[in-house]
């Protein structure tokens, strides 16, 4: 199966956030798109987490620890940790999920 996210429709994850995303029968991949100085909220969830930068400066903090991650570089978020992060530049990174993140099924598309 061939997905071009270039043609899926975006979607709001929180504001200042937007993705393209994709869902299998097992894994939920998304192409976010993160606003220069946004906050992503403190939260967690069941799936494990692989987030890789692409372009721009991001900083995790999971857990206990914080990271700059700059493109090329990834973190690894296990099940249930809490996580937040602020985008220091504007940020392209690929999420990708595992099992699919059924609460992403319903974002809301923007125009």
């Amino acid at each position: 199966m061939l997905v071009d996210y270039t043609k899926i429709k975006r979607q709001k994850i929180w504001d200042g956030i937007v993705g393209a995303v994709h869902h299998s029968d097992h894994m939920t991949i998304g192409h976010i798109y993160i606003a220069e100085g946004v906050q992503l909220p403190t939260h967690q969830h069941h799936q494990e987490q692989w987030s890789n930068v692409l372009e721009g400066v991001f900083e995790f903090t999971i857990g206990e620890e914080v990271y700059t991650l700059t493109s090329g570089m990834s973190v690894y978020i296990a099940p249930n940790v809490p996580h937040s992060g602020k985008a220091i530049t504007a940020c392209k990174i690929v999420d990708c999920f595992h099992p699919v993140r059924e609460d992403w099924k319903t974002l809301p598309f923007i125009d």
